[in-house]
């Protein structure tokens, strides 16, 4: 089920793959967060790269959210979505001349940035246009969050931000850069995070750095702890008739991740800024695919479905785990099988060796938790068309984008 509807009600109206979401669940992830700081100074940003539907980014305006964006595009989407521009954040190590004049048009709220070299440019595009940037500057904390190697953004070896060692000195520098205003400091530790020891050293070390600056005269107003909140993406979806499957991510619910760090970071006396991304939609969405064939070989079962790594690259690009369940569960007996799509790579995968209810062609199944990360890292690999994307809010069923056709290509 999804809200009040069948999920195999959805996928016989509007055909496979596709992608499901449920609003009352986007609305729930977006209040729990909120709930969380009890009227304590902040913003929760959505970090929109997680899903860019418009549809799904004007349900989380409509909750009081800001949007955390990484592009002009993502920029223009919030914008349009209903984001207040005084509630966006720009961030990215890559940010193009162009992109910033757009953004300084606009007049968004902070420039999360990362470099020197950045700064200097962002200054000068400001004066040249009349104007001055807010800024936060990232830091690298140099912490070990676990995890997949690409989605590790706080190690020295990564691309992000300042060594946390030397942002007194950079910020210092950056008091003098004309039509830079210093806010405070950004970090983000990456992705898929669901050791709360680890934001605890995370939250320890900046607020040691907050004090420290502040000693030296920087002024700190705003601190940005950035997101990487991890969800349960083992046993979803619990039932009798389906093989057990023990949840392995998370030791606490979500929110509770930013609850644990609340009492070092309000010590600060600095407003506390968040961007959940994955936290926020990931439980909302399913790809529904339909079996196309069942083939057996001599060390094997392969289930062959009508969806594939162009739809879902995230078990093919960082070895994700996604639940995989029947639409109709019917008690037949389980197997060990790959589930498998239909293009033209061995790396095109949803699942090697799990145990699943036996499949037939015909039978329709929902990859879950795909609601981050899926249709914005689509692609027309092979020429395959992208799915549409349908929201369910209670018994209706709405499309929120239209399944592509070969006149798209």
């Amino acid at each position: 089920m999804v809200e009040g509807l069948p999920l195999r009600t959805v996928a016989d109206r509007f055909g496979t793959p596709l992608y499901v979401y449920s609003k009352c669940s986007i609305i729930d992830q977006c209040r729990s967060f909120e709930r969380v700081f009890d009227g304590l100074e902040h913003q929760t940003s959505y970090a929109v790269k997680a899903n860019s539907n418009r549809a799904l980014l004007r349900i989380i305006a409509g909750e009081g959210l800001g949007a955390d964006v990484g592009s002009k595009g993502e920029m223009f989407l919030a914008l349009d979505a209903g984001f207040s521009p005084d509630k966006i954040a720009f961030s990215g190590v890559g940010k193009r001349d162009d992109e910033i004049r757009y953004a300084l048009e606009r007049g968004v709220e902070s420039f999360n940035v990362e470099s020197e070299e950045e700064i200097s440019v962002l200054g000068q595009i400001a004066v040249s246009m009349g104007k001055s940037a807010d800024i936060l500057l990232r830091v690298n904390l140099d912490i070990d969050a676990g995890g997949h190697a690409y989605v590790s953004t706080s190690l020295k070896r990564n691309k992000f931000g300042i060594d946390w060692q030397q942002a007194g000195g950079v910020l210092q520098w950056a008091k003098g850069v004309p039509g830079i205003r210093i806010r405070g400091i950004h970090s983000h530790l990456g992705s898929q995070i669901v050791d709360v020891e680890t934001f605890l050293t995370a939250a320890r070390r900046l607020a040691d750095l907050v004090n420290d600056l502040r000693r030296t005269e920087i002024q700190v107003t705003d601190l940005d702890f950035g997101g990487g909140y991890g969800v349960q993406y083992r046993g979803f979806v619990a039932h009798p008739k389906l093989p057990p499957e023990e949840p392995q991510e998370l030791s606490l619910p979500t929110a509770s991740l930013v609850q644990a760090v609340l009492p070092i970071l309000q010590g600060t006396g600095c407003r506390l800024l968040i961007q959940p991304g994955r936290s926020i939609v990931a439980y909302a969405g399913a790809l529904l695919v339909k079996v196309i064939y069942r083939k057996v070989s001599d060390e094997r079962v392969f289930i062959i479905v009508d969806g594939g790594m162009n739809d879902l690259i995230r078990p093919s690009l960082y070895n994700a785990y996604h639940q995989i369940v029947p639409l109709t569960i019917t008690g037949a007996p389980h197997e060990k099988v790959d589930v498998v799509g239909p293009l033209c790579e061995s790396g095109d995968f949803f699942a090697h060796g799990r145990m699943l209810p036996r499949s037939q062609r015909g039978d329709a199944l929902a990859i879950m938790c795909a609601g981050a990360y899926g249709y914005v890292l689509s692609s027309n690999y092979n020429a395959r068309l992208r799915p549409a994307e349908v929201l369910v809010d209670g018994t209706t069923m709405i499309i929120i984008r239209e399944r592509e056709t070969l006149g798209d290509l």
